[in-house]
């Protein structure tokens, strides 16, 4: 167990480190161009995908959880977090393939099944590691695990240690800043994703985005839940 400790350290270390120059210029740029969105906009943009988020997520029925009934390790649970992350990689691999072949419209609706996809990868991460995901305070925890992903340097370091501190935060967090969570990932993912609409190369933008977006959200989700199981 002092192995997994020490590995958890150094991804804390190593994850909290400011991002590169070109990330936060993007970042920068973003902020620029939320600027000049009407508030009526963001207002529409933010209640979109609050309701597609929780749509997702009250649709975990679609996956048997009991089947992914809590393992007794560590090690075990993350083996079974590994495989669920595999299964959901190949799936938005191929979908962002496909959508991104498909031009500007089918690029477009990659952005709901994306994140349908995520969202179903955390719901079994939270089973796997014995939580009921219908409970509300265990919905928000995994998305704050979706927010430690997907998210500036300065919105993951506050993140890393609300879950850090999840035991005692989750009775401050009444309602999550549904605003600020689509803003960071939308600002997080949109330089990649608008190269997805892109005609001719949108298919392979598209299978590798999406294939590093899992990528980053399944080791987030390690730790995460790694750090709960410490401190539980």
């Amino acid at each position: 167990m002092n192995q997994e400790r020490e590995e958890l350290d150094y991804w804390k270390r190593k994850f909290i480190k400011k991002s590169s120059v070109f990330q936060r210029v993007s970042k920068e740029a973003q902020k620029k161009v939320n600027q000049f969105i009407p508030e009526k906009a963001h207002h529409m943009i933010t209640e979109s995908i609050k309701r597609m988020v929780e749509i997702t997520l009250k649709g975990s029925e679609w996956v048997k959880l009991s089947s992914l009934d809590a393992l007794p390790t560590l090690k075990e649970r993350e083996e079974r977090m590994r495989e669920r992350l595999e299964f959901h990689r190949k799936a938005a691999v191929i979908e962002g393939a496909g959508t991104g072949a498909g031009g500007i419209f089918l690029g477009l609706a990659d952005f709901p099944l994306l994140l349908s996809i995520k969202m179903k990868f955390l719901s079994e991460c939270s089973a796997i590691h014995g939580y009921e995901v219908g409970k509300y305070e265990e919905r928000l925890f995994l998305l704050y695990v979706f927010q430690l992903a997907f998210s500036s340097d300065e919105h993951k370091k506050e993140t890393l240690r609300v879950i850090e501190n999840w035991n005692q935060e989750k009775e401050k967090v009444k309602e999550l800043d549904w605003r600020s969570f689509q803003q960071e990932y939308r600002d997080y993912i949109d330089f990649v994703k608008m190269l997805q609409l892109v005609p001719g190369v949108g298919a392979v933008v598209g299978a590798y985005a999406n294939y590093q977006l899992l990528d980053q959200l399944g080791e987030v989700a390690k730790f995460a839940y790694r750090i709960r199981y410490f401190n539980e």
